[in-house]
Formats: structure tokens, C-alpha cells, sequence
């Protein structure tokens, strides 16, 4: 088969469409036919030498997939070939196919075309596992997304909105604004013109930043406020102000998705099948794509994803 290598860590032209083996099926695998993946930004910082694929997954980039069930391992029931599937990986998404534990993979939801479906596992599970399951967002609070036109952003606008919160974002443009408008949310602040903590106040925040927003994330916490951090595209280390956290009787979680156990992570992909896959089939959340570039062009699709000048997915597609 073939996939994306990286040759050595750097930019996008380190990415080459390269001869590789066929990947083993292990007894709990589903081994898929690629019909596309999607960039993320963890492949950028993997592409960068910054963010090393957990033991055992490919080393290939590409934390999501859709495609057809070409083989199952002797122990997997729940799919069989020729099943229209996508998964959440831990790698190996930009290749012709991908072998993943089974409690990673998906039926496609209704009204979703294959191709679209490559964008939705990553999103779907960071949003709903860190908006909900850890930040327990309830009908009628506030949330506020940072990075709204991002492919995590415009789900969790979308979501939110369809469960019945008030959704704030933050984006970088007025370009961006409108389109974020559009998909549901009720305010947005753009970053560049205004200071989001002296705006709102919220009782989730889904933080991509890190360090450069803590300061401004606990002042924007309503009490009680949860504060889940899954980025640090603005630095790694900040001074936090613990009286202030305590005056609010707050809570800052900080997770990761890709280094989770197979077990944690099929807990998570069951729960976005029973809960959120019934609002994409309904077409109250529906993926956001912004471009559909050929796989063999990788380098080019996180050109576009380092430009920023994105609104949602990018999709590699074969």
C-alpha cells in the first residue's frame, strides 16, 4: 500500500507519498480501506518531531479515517466486511488502509457522505468526551469555545447549541465571526479587537491555548465554572492565581485524547454513537469542510491548515 511518511521533523514538504507495508490485523483489529482522513493539529506537531504516536499505533500521521471494512481480526463480531465505517486512530490515517482496535470504529451516521465522515471522529470525540463527559455542560449554561473556526470549533458550537446552551467563540476575523455566527453560536469575539474575559462569563471554556489564556479563562469562569484545557498552542507554563479559583469554586481540567487506553477511548466512541450521531443524523450538527485535497498532497492540505485561514476540516481524500 502506500501512505504519507515523514521523512525527517520540519515543514509541510517533509510529508511524501511513499511505498510502505500492508499493515498487520490483530485478533480485536478492523483493518479499513481508506476513502479519506482529515488534518488535524496534533499531525502538525507530529510532522515537527513535537508529538510522537503512542506505543504500538502507526507511525504514520492521521488520528481519523473513513473507508470500507476490508478485514476483521478473529476476535472482532461488531463489524464485518464491506461495512462503511469511520474510527478514531492513533495514527496511520493518511495510507491507502489502516488496522484499528474495533472500539474505535464507528458506523457512519445517517445523511453523512464517507468522505465527510473522516472529519467527525476527532472532533466528535474531543468535543463530547472534554465538553461533556469531563466538563458536564448542562442545557442552559454557558460555554465558550476558543478557536470557534477551527474543525473542533465548529462542532462544538453546533453541539452545544443543539443540547441547548448559550454558546460563546472566539475567532480571529470578522470573516470568521459570521461564519461562526451562522453555525449557531449566540456571541463571538473576535480576539484580535476585544478581551474575551471582559465580555463573558461562562461555565465551561474549551481551551486550546494553554498557558498565553489561563489568566483570562479563570477570570471569564462564572462559580463553579469548569475550565478544560486541550491545547497549548499559546505555551506550556503560566502563573495561576489559586485565590482566584478557590474564590469561584472552579475546576481546571487538562486532558489528552490520542494517548488514552483503547478501552477509555471505546467508552468514549460508544457514548458519541449514542448520543451524538442521532443530532448529526438529524442534521442538527453536520461537518464543516473546507477543503478536500488528495491524500498524495498532504504537504499541501497543512499548508492550508498552517495558514489559519481555515473554517473547519480539511480532508485528504483518495
Amino acid at each position: 500500500m502506500r501512505a504519507i511518511e515523514i521523512t525527517e521533523p520540519g515543514g509541510p514538504e517533509v510529508l511524501e507519498w511513499h511505498d510502505v507495508p500492508d499493515p498487520g490485523v490483530g485478533r480485536g483489529d478492523v483493518l479499513i480501506d481508506v476513502t479519506a482522513s482529515a488534518v488535524n493539529r496534533a499531525d502538525v506537531l507530529q510532522r515537527q518531531g513535537f508529538y510522537d504516536p503512542p506505543p504500538g499505533s502507526s507511525p504514520y500521521p492521521g488520528l481519523e479515517a473513513s473507508g470500507v471494512v476490508a478485514e476483521v481480526g478473529a476476535d472482532v463480531e461488531q463489524f464485518k466486511a464491506g461495512d462503511a465505517v469511520c474510527a478514531l486512530l492513533g495514527g496511520g490515517g493518511y495510507a491507502e488502509r489502516v488496522a484499528v482496535p474495533w472500539q474505535q470504529v464507528m458506523p457512519l451516521p445517517d445523511g453523512v457522505s464517507p468522505r465527510e465522515a473522516a472529519g467527525l471522529p476527532e472532533v466528535a470525540c474531543t468535543v463530547w468526551s472534554n465538553v461533556f463527559m469531563t466538563g458536564r455542560l448542562r442545557r442552559g449554561e454557558t460555554l465558550l469555545v476558543h478557536g470557534g473556526a477551527s474543525g473542533i470549533g465548529t462542532f462544538a458550537v453546533q453541539l452545544a447549541k443543539a443540547l441547548g446552551s448559550h454558546v460563546v467563540a472566539t475567532v480571529g476575523s470578522a470573516e470568521k465571526a459570521e461564519r461562526v455566527k451562522e453555525l449557531g453560536a449566540d456571541e463571538v469575539i473576535n480576539y484580535r479587537e476585544e478581551d474575551f474575559a471582559d465580555k463573558v462569563r461562562a461555565d465551561v471554556i474549551l481551551d486550546i491555548m494553554g498557558a498565553k489564556y489561563l489568566a483570562g479563562n479563570i477570570k471569564a469562569l462564572r462559580t463553579g465554572g469548569r475550565l478544560v484545557i486541550i491545547g497549548l498552542q499559546g505555551g506550556r507554563k503560566a502563573e495561576l492565581d489559586m485565590g482566584a479559583l478557590l474564590a469561584k469554586r472552579a475546576a481546571v481540567h487538562a486532558t489528552a485524547l490520542r494517548s488514552r487506553p483503547v478501552e477509555e477511548k471505546g467508552a468514549i466512541v460508544r457514548s458519541v454513537v449514542d448520543n451524538v450521531w442521532p443530532l448529526v443524523g438529524a442534521g442538527a450538527v453536520r461537518p464543516v469542510v473546507h477543503a478536500e485535497v488528495p491524500m498524495a498532497d498532504a504537504a499541501e492540505a497543512h499548508r492550508m491548515l498552517d495558514s489559519g485561514e481555515h473554517v473547519g476540516k480539511i480532508l485528504l481524500v483518495r
